[in-house]
């Protein structure tokens, strides 16, 4: 399978102006076909906002992301900005793309920062033991991080609700099917952040 490439950005916005930011974000991504998510932070890191946008074109997506760092209202919504990140990820060859639908809302993105050795041993160990942690329940994407700080890797579960989410996580540890063994000997650092969709986001 073909490596698909995706841009995560986060942006950090003063606390409490996230449904300006949001609405002002939905005038602005209205017609952008390569937006897959548009999601705020509700557990974890506050006052956050991921979009996930596809990569088809490697050169326009640098055009694209060269003007938004040298405008002067970024998105929209430049006076409600603390911090703002943009990076590239690479899909494991393994998964399909991620397609619109809903699948939420509650999405738990886990990011870790990989040990400088880890990112061989843990592309192998989740191409053998993801498909079996996914029929306990969905994986929407696993990816590393091509740009900024590295390696980094984020993968991201959705769920119907919170008490889902540790229903299941627990009965995968149960049932002996995650994480994979050794896999958490990998890791260096690791944050999970639960998110939930814009009203507008194609992933919901």
């Amino acid at each position: 399978m073909v490596a698909t490439h995706y841009e995560v950005t986060i942006i950090t916005v003063r606390p409490g102006t996230h449904p300006s930011a949001l609405a002002k974000l939905k005038e602005q991504l209205a017609n952008a076909r390569d937006v897959l998510a548009c999601w705020y932070s509700e557990i974890g890191a506050l006052n956050q906002i991921m979009i996930i946008r596809s990569v088809a074109d490697a050169a326009a997506n640098l055009a694209a992301r060269a003007a938004t760092l040298s405008s002067r209202n970024p998105f929209g919504i430049g006076e409600l900005i603390t911090a703002m990140s943009i990076d590239t990820y690479t899909a494991f060859d393994f998964l399909p793309p991620m397609q619109p639908g809903a699948f939420g809302p509650c999405y738990e993105v886990r990011t870790y920062v990989l040990k400088p050795d880890g990112l061989t041993p843990t592309f192998e160990l989740w191409r053998e033991w993801a498909p079996r942690r996914a029929k306990v329940s969905s994986l929407l994407v696993a990816m590393t991080s091509l740009t900024g700080n590295v390696v980094r890797f984020m993968h991201i579960w959705p769920y119907k609700t919170l008490d889902e989410r540790a229903r299941l996580r627990a009965k995968a540890i149960a049932d002996g099917v995650w994480p994979p063994p050794g896999g958490p000997g990998h890791l260096a650092v690791q944050q999970s952040d639960v998110y939930l969709p814009a009203d507008f986001s194609p992933l919901r």
